[in-house]
């Protein structure tokens, strides 16, 4: 203890001795002392401060809110029944399914832990996670998966995706895992399982009949990333905007936002209007033509998993029944500049039959050169084929001799929907083919008129129309010969036993090396009987404000999937060492 005291009372402190250095200094020297230790503490300081801003990253932070416009209100937020573009959009927040798909065209774990597919393609095997739960913090089942699959498979229902699930048994296995069988391998079948599970504790005492009137499907309970916060309605009692909240139980992860809400419009230009106004941040299906009044937004975009085109139907059209005809109707359109005048540039031109997300489409860039010639190269090409022009200026051709002897008139009647864009393509298709000689009449129908009495009876010689490949392509019902009359979705009517056989073999094989070559040999196949006129995939096109940070749209094949990558999208920023960002 001596010896710890007297050293602690030796000698004056450091303290004392700086203070005896400065007195020492003439009044010049202290001011010249002072003055360089405060620069070398602002100097440190800055030097300190530099080091940390270098070490620091901005990372995403939870919190901020967005408000999107939607065209339509919906009526259904429930997996099973919704049906338009405003039901699939809120239901898609709202719910989750077993899988997720990722905006890079693959399929993760949501509800699900993990899964297993059997070797022959048939059966499908769930485990569910044990942190899955819906909204109202009751637990996701087994049970809940089946009952979902089973009300969707019901008739009275009348589930718009029951098709889908024809055929397919579902089993709970416990309570945790739940398999499905399909009676024969179908590889697109995965795309299926994105389907949101419905709480059956709440669902199952909703009768059959009544389940599409129950408050459940305007105030619904799902176990997806968002859930309902409240619901505003019209004095008619018609929903003008839903407003939803972070669920910080999702499965995966709770969102970054912490509020979304919608707000519905009857029409572009009201919606337009709102935007312009900053009533809403965001919005979609807005046409090419209006983009450019929308200066302080940022336009994102990305292909659509879908090919335009015109579909001939050679049994009630003569004309097109002559594969030479066809063949220059198709070589006399600029998809280019279709693009750019119809789309606004918003488009990927296309002279093949599969979209551009299928990486072998074929393509032909003479088609897109921009050559004047090219409707004069393709008229050229009937003349060859005995084809002159009449009094009138429009083709025609003798057939048959004697008294079998007829003129056809290379004439043709071009049906399609009345949507801008449709009415806007085939009046770019009429000039095109008037050009070569043709005589076209342009025909526009409103859509439910288009679908029960043209395309239904197939009352049409062309049909500019669309086609949804699928996330995972399934070619079978737009070109089997067995699908040519409804409810089959073969348009063209076309009938080739190779393609049907190409098709059949596509809905089995799931490894991508294996495909490649069918689509090539079904494209090849396809483009040298020219059943139809291949013109465009479009863009999905989504207006969004500039701090919008995290959206990744990616694969899109329908306009709800733009919410693919929502639970990283964010407006709030923290700023953290990069040794703690993740």
């Amino acid at each position: 203890m001596r010896i710890r005291n007297s050293a602690l009372s030796v000698s004056p402190s450091f303290i004392e001795k700086v203070q005896e250095t400065i007195h020492s200094f003439s009044a010049s020297g202290r001011v010249l002392f002072y003055f360089f230790s405060g620069i070398l503490v602002i100097s440190t300081c800055a030097l300190l401060f530099m080091l940390n801003a270098s070490l620091l990253v901005k990372v995403p932070a939870h919190g901020g809110s967005y408000a999107e416009g939607i065209i339509g209100a919906p009526r259904f937020i429930n997996p099973i029944l919704a049906v338009s573009d405003a039901d699939r959009d809120i239901t898609s927040l709202v719910f989750s399914g077993l899988l997720k798909a990722t905006p890079e065209g693959q399929y993760i774990p949501d509800l699900a832990e993990s899964f297993t597919i059997s070797s022959d393609g048939k059966t499908y095997t769930f485990t569910l996670r044990k942190n899955a739960l819906f909204q109202d913090t009751r637990p996701v089942t087994a049970d809940d998966v089946v009952f979902t699959i089973t009300k969707t498979q019901t008739l009275t229902i009348k589930s718009p995706v029951r098709a889908n699930w024809n055929g397919v048994v579902v089993q709970k296995i416990d309570d945790r895992t739940v398999s499905f069988t399909l009676k024969q391998a179908y590889a697109p079948f995965i795309e299926n399982l994105t389907i949101g599970i419905l709480p059956k504790h709440l669902w199952e005492n909703v009768a059959d009949d009544e389940f599409s009137f129950s408050n459940l499907n305007t105030s619904p309970i799902g176990s997806g990333p968002f859930k309902l916060a409240s619901l505003s309605r019209t004095s008619a009692g018609i929903p003008s905007s839903y407003t939803l909240v972070s669920y910080n139980r999702y499965a995966l992860r709770a969102p970054y936002l912490s509020t979304l809400t919608f707000y519905f419009y009857q029409n572009e230009d009201a919606l337009i209007e709102a935007l312009k106004k900053g009533e809403v941040h965001a919005a979609s299906s807005i046409s090419p033509a209006r983009i450019p009044e929308l200066q302080n937004f940022i336009v994102s975009s990305a292909p659509l998993n879908r090919i335009f085109g015109v579909f001939f139907n050679q049994n009630q059209s003569e004309v097109l029944r002559d594969n030479a005809v066809r063949q220059a109707l198709n070589d006399a359109i600029d998809r280019k500049e279709l693009v750019r005048q119809v789309l606004g540039g918003f488009g990927t031109p296309l002279v093949g039959p599969l979209p551009p997300s299928v990486l072998l489409n074929t393509t032909n860039e003479d088609v897109f050169s921009g050559n004047n010639d090219i409707a004069t190269e393709a008229k050229n090409s009937l003349i060859k084929a005995g084809w002159q022009p009449g009094p009138n200026g429009i083709l025609q051709k003798s057939f048959g001799t004697g008294k079998n002897a007829k003129v056809e008139v290379l004439a043709i009647t071009l049906s399609t929907g009345n949507v801008p864009e449709l009415r806007a393509a085939a009046e770019f298709v009429r000039r095109s083919w008037s050009a070569v000689g043709a005589s076209v009449n342009v025909q526009v129908y409103d859509q439910g008129d288009l679908a029960q009495n043209v395309i239904r009876p197939r009352k049409y010689d062309a049909l500019l129309f669309g086609e949804v490949i699928g996330r995972v392509p399934d070619l079978f019902a737009f070109w089997s010969s067995g699908e040519r009359l409804d409810p089959g979705l073969n348009i063209s009517l076309y009938a080739n036993s190779s393609i049907d056989k190409i098709v059949s073999q596509l809905r089995t094989v799931s490894d991508e090396s294996e495909k490649k070559p069918l689509y090539q040999q079904f494209t090849k196949a396809v483009l040298a009987d020219h059943p139809a006129v291949f013109l465009y995939a479009p863009d999905f096109v989504y207006i969004v404000p500039k701090d919008i940070k995290g959206l990744n749209l990616g694969f899109i094949e329908t306009p709800n999937d733009r919410f693919l990558s929502i639970t990283n999208w964010h407006r709030e920023t923290d700023r953290v060492w990069s040794l703690f960002a993740k």
